[in-house]
């Protein structure tokens, strides 16, 4: 009986070789899948890429509106360095406001002409 029961047992077998047999051929098409996601992924990066692309080509009027905007800043600043420097100070209001405050000669000098040579002004902006 044993030597039948080992033949049962190895029909068993057979039975389950085809069974994994049978489940083999359903693996390749698992691979396209694996596949078809790469691809997705790879059309995602492509589309990203070329977003960029359009992007890049509006760079240039991006940076000539930014180059216009700093030359009119630098314009703006030039001229109220020209205003400021037409402003009078006295030297003792200058000389005041560097000892008192302690500050160069330059930070007091720019205090008082912002504040059209108003000391009381001047100082009081230094100290807030």
């Amino acid at each position: 009986r044993r030597r039948g029961e080992i033949e049962m047992a190895t029909e068993g077998d057979v039975e389950l070789e085809l069974e994994t047999e049978t489940s083999g051929p359903e693996r390749p098409p698992e691979k396209p899948r694996k596949h078809d996601s790469g691809a997705a992924d790879l059309e995602r990066v492509t589309d990203y890429a070329e977003e960029k692309e359009i992007q890049s080509s509006n760079l240039e009027t991006a940076m000539s509106v930014i180059g216009d905007r700093r030359s009119r800043e630098q314009k703006a600043k030039q001229e109220r360095e020209k205003e400021l420097a037409k402003v009078t100070i006295k030297k003792e209001d200058l000389e005041l406001i560097m000892t008192e405050m302690e500050i160069s000669r330059a930070a007091a000098e720019r205090s008082l002409r912002e504040h059209m040579g108003n000391v009381v002004e001047a100082l009081i902006a230094l100290t807030n």
